[in-house]
């Protein structure tokens, strides 16, 4: 997905997030992918040294892979999920065009 790396998005997406009922926190820690999600308690812990883009990135790739109750979200927090949905099932199914394609020699 193209966001934009502004304060702004970024409050956007965390929005989606406090619909969503996670609780989301910037922490210092040793975060192989840069975020921890535990899902059972609901709370998404996002690696604190991370900068606007880095931070907007995680949350887009973390989207997906929590459940959200799109009735708890506002028109303008449902727009943008279903944007960054969209944009992953394209780029997946992008990703899988170019594996099936055959490789010319």
């Amino acid at each position: 997905m193209n966001l934009k790396s502004t304060p702004a998005n970024l409050a956007k997406l965390e929005k989606i997030f406090d619909e969503a009922k996670y609780i989301l926190r910037y922490e210092k820690g040793t975060f192989n992918s840069g975020y921890c999600v535990l899902e059972h308690k609901k709370v998404v812990v996002i690696n604190k040294f991370l900068n606007v883009e880095g931070r907007i990135n995680t949350l887009i790739d973390i989207l997906p892979s929590i459940t959200v109750e799109e009735g708890f979200l506002t028109p303008e927090s449902q727009k943008l999920y279903r944007q960054v949905l969209d944009s992953r099932e394209d780029a997946a199914a992008g990703e899988q065009a170019e594996n099936d394609t055959p490789e010319q020699s």
